[in-house]
């Protein structure tokens, strides 16, 4: 069975809540059979791309959260480690009852009255929580512990392991099926024009005054390259998807759950997903309140795509990488030979606007916001201008600098 039906809910939440919530009752009753459930609440929110959670409520009146993350076309067949990554020293919230069979991946647990990260850092930039600084502390001390944690974790992996790893779900493998699936052979809607999708490929591109030195066929070519799952290297325990919405934001500090993609990987490949989306994706999860405020336009100069835009990731988001980048990555590449570290960590972060959502999706996203998101897949893939590099390569280059 593959998780159409759990995608489908996934969709419908935001559309016909009431018939997803009956369908996600029909679901938990089959296959969780000795829970006596009552009701079902679905909590539709932005930061729900590929999963869906709620709360369901037992008849003896006792609550519950639940949550599950969808993958349409995924290939990876082992997914949740929890046990794993406790083991390892991660606050994670373990599950009450958890199925983990391929198409019905579904954790349940005791209910959870902390906010994510997510919705907190939300509150925060639109002024109705003040309490960034105690964020701030949060965010940095729990990254000083994730060091701890991948530094007694840190061991070599063997290609036919890492070949395994369900992390890879999110970066290589959605590199084959959903890249088809959303861009070959289409068109690409952009403001007052449409390009063919190939056509794009072939582009150069200057973004606010910095050159790009490939073009966007070549760094997903070299993406493709260079996130191989089969390679013999370094590996560590990690969450693989600690996103700030899959974290929370307690009077203990930040802990995790959701360990969908949990396991043994690659900690390029773990720190991905938090360094783009907690950053430079606002407009992914909000995109019809950050088109109303964005400036973009466009030009073509022969082969290359001009594009000026004033978005910028706030003060808050900024924090975001800066605790990753001192307390982790600094301190992972001065202890470890990672290679070419720098082109690797952003062939894995090309994914993260490329492939969690289409952003050929006009429904979804408006033209400017489409455009943007292609920015942001070209300032993440590829190398700028180091005379005039973007904030990403001056922060690779500073965490670069850290090791001599």
């Amino acid at each position: 069975m593959d998780d159409n039906r759990l995608a489908h809910i996934q969709r419908l939440q935001f559309t016909d809540r009431s018939t997803a919530e009956s369908l996600t009752a029909s679901f938990i009753a089959e296959v969780f059979p000795h829970l006596e459930v009552a009701g079902v609440r679905l909590r539709p929110s932005a930061v729900s791309l590929n999963s869906f959670n709620g709360l369901l409520t037992l008849r003896d009146g006792r609550e519950l959260f639940f949550k599950t993350h969808v993958e349409p076309g995924g290939i990876v067949g082992e997914y949740y480690n929890a046990a794993l990554l406790a083991e390892a020293g991660y606050p994670v919230i373990r599950p009450l009852f958890a199925s983990t069979e391929y198409g019905k991946q579904f954790l349940i647990y005791d209910l959870i009255v902390s906010p994510s990260v997510f919705e907190v850092a939300r509150e925060i930039e639109a002024g109705t929580r003040s309490d960034q600084q105690e964020l701030a502390d949060a965010q940095n001390e729990a990254d000083r512990l994730l060091w701890q944690i991948y530094a007694k974790t840190l061991a070599r992996q063997s290609a036919q392991d890492a070949s395994k790893v369900p992390v890879q779900q999110l970066f290589y493998h959605r590199l084959g099926t959903r890249y088809q699936q959303f861009y070959e052979g289409k068109e690409f809607q952009l403001p007052d024009a449409v390009i063919g999708w190939e056509e794009l490929l072939v582009l150069r591109w200057r973004i606010n005054g910095v050159e790009f030195d490939s073009t966007l066929g070549a760094a997903i070519d070299r993406a493709r390259e260079l996130l191989t799952p089969a390679q013999e290297g370094w590996s560590v325990v990690g969450h693989g998807d600690a996103h700030n919405g899959n974290v929370f934001f307690t009077s203990e500090g930040l802990i995790y759950f959701d360990p969908a993609f949990g396991g043994r990987h690659h900690p390029l490949l773990d720190l991905a997903k938090p360094l783009f989306h907690n950053v430079s994706a606002t407009w992914m999860y909000h995109p019809q309140e950050v088109a109303a405020r964005l400036q973009i336009k466009w030009r073509r100069e022969g082969d290359q795509m001009v594009v000026e835009h004033n978005y910028v990731p706030s003060a808050l988001r900024r924090m975001f990488f800066e605790s990753k980048l001192n307390h982790v990555l600094k301190p992972l590449i001065q202890q470890i030979d990672l290679g070419d570290w720098q082109r690797y960590l952003k062939s894995a972060l090309l994914c993260c606007p490329l492939l969690t959502m289409n952003l050929a999706d006009r429904d979804r996203f408006p033209a400017e916001i489409g455009l943007l998101g292609l920015c942001y897949v070209v300032e993440m893939g590829m190398d700028s201008d180091p005379n005039n590099p973007t904030q990403l390569d001056r922060w690779l280059a500073e965490a670069q600098e850290s090791r001599q």
